[in-house]
């Protein structure tokens, strides 16, 4: 017998003017219309004609305001949409589970039963001093909140029992109050008594993504996700993070189907390999490398400003080492693990790859090219 075929999931990830870090300077993409909804409106319907599972806002408290709100978004486009899946990205630790089960479950019921939530807990003070905190909440910290947050908030969507409206106009009876439950919930860090004031959405929970990839972000994942978003540059890095998250779900008492692994894929095509060549120079040509120097040298705390850009990369010891830090964990290990594994690559290739994608899978060439890295992906166990 040959392999049993595996169903792909495409997600796509709405950018502004695209992923890349320069692409909003190309002269053919529209910047402008970063808070145009009918741009958004023709993204998503192109997505639902080509047959994509969902779209994916990212969100943040902190930056320069390049991005809409996800839930007024996604509300907007599940009425010019019928079939897209639609996920919001909520923060755990600068939120409260009675709004978002109670947002959640409207934008489910606009949707008729099409949303998603996007798992996150925030990593930088900036976020932190906008909430009127002194510091961000320390890493580990932040997944014990989140494991919690999660469970309460199910739980207040579970607060309603199926069939609860009834509208029964000759009896005067419009919802059983016996199929309404308080929760009584009491944990570490939150108190809720509930139940929710509107009924459970109609997917029951909407679809929970997990998109941390750190130790942390795996166990998260695995105890509670159907989905968890993740960046591996490489098929190798790819195969050993399915094989270990996809590992942790039978002590959760979930089979390794329950959880769908969709690995980031930034991919720039052209009808040609030449021609998308020739577009990913142009993006790179736009990209302020300077900054992004500056940037990178931020996060390492090594200073590479003075460095040759075409000259061999530095190299760079981790002074804080990976359990210090208390951003992105699993992202910062990822970029660490590129510059000590390929000592041929300078500082210019370097920023310009991390440009592209920032740590997610890269490809340049033609459809059929990028169709083949996907299958590759998918058949080697890897997504």
């Amino acid at each position: 017998m040959g392999k049993a075929k595996k169903q792909v999931h495409l997600n796509v990830f709405l950018r502004q003017a695209g992923h890349h870090a320069a692409a909003w300077r190309h002269p053919k993409t529209t910047p402008e219309l970063t808070f145009d909804f009918g741009y958004y409106k023709q993204l998503a319907q192109t997505a639902e004609r080509g047959l994509l599972d969902s779209v994916f806002m990212a969100d943040g408290y902190v930056g320069t305001g390049r991005r809409l709100e996800p839930f007024t978004l996604l509300s907007a486009l599940s009425v010019a949409t019928t079939h897209l899946g639609l996920i919001g990205t909520v923060g755990t630790t600068y939120n409260e589970p009675f709004h978002v089960a109670r947002k959640f479950a409207s934008l489910d019921h606009i949707s008729g039963g099409r949303s998603g939530w996007n798992i996150v807990t925030g990593h930088t003070d900036a976020t932190a001093f906008n909430f009127g905190k002194e510091t961000h909440l320390e890493h580990s910290e932040r997944y014990k909140w989140a494991e919690e947050f999660v469970e309460v908030t199910k739980k207040l969507w579970d607060s309603w029992e199926e069939e609860s409206l009834v509208f029964d106009k000759a009896s005067g009876i419009s919802i059983d109050e016996a199929k309404l439950h308080e929760i009584n919930f009491d944990g570490s860090v939150y108190r809720v008594k509930g139940p929710l004031n509107i009924p459970r959405p109609p997917q029951g929970y909407p679809v929970l993504v997990q998109a941390g990839s750190s130790d942390s972000g795996r166990e998260l994942a695995a105890r509670t996700a159907e989905v968890i978003f993740t960046a591996q540059p490489t098929l190798a890095e790819g195969q050993a993070f399915y094989a270990d998250v996809k590992g942790q779900l039978a002590k959760y008492g979930r089979s390794a189907d329950e959880l769908v692994v969709l690995p980031g894929f930034s991919p720039i095509i052209g009808h040609t390999r030449a021609e998308a060549q020739e577009l990913e120079d142009e993006l790179n040509a736009f990209h302020d490398i300077h900054d992004a120097v500056a940037k990178l040298s931020e996060r390492f705390g090594v200073d590479l400003t003075g460095f040759p850009l075409d000259g061999p990369i530095p190299p760079i010891i981790d002074p804080k080492g990976i359990e210090s830090v208390n951003g992105s964990k699993s992202r910062h290990q990822l970029i660490l693990d590129m510059l000590r594994s390929d000592s041929s690559l300078t500082l210019r290739q370097v920023v310009n790859r991390l440009a592209s994608a920032r740590g997610h899978l890269t490809y340049t060439g033609t459809p059929i090219e990028v169709a083949d890295v996907i299958q590759r992906w998918i058949e080697n166990h890897a997504a």
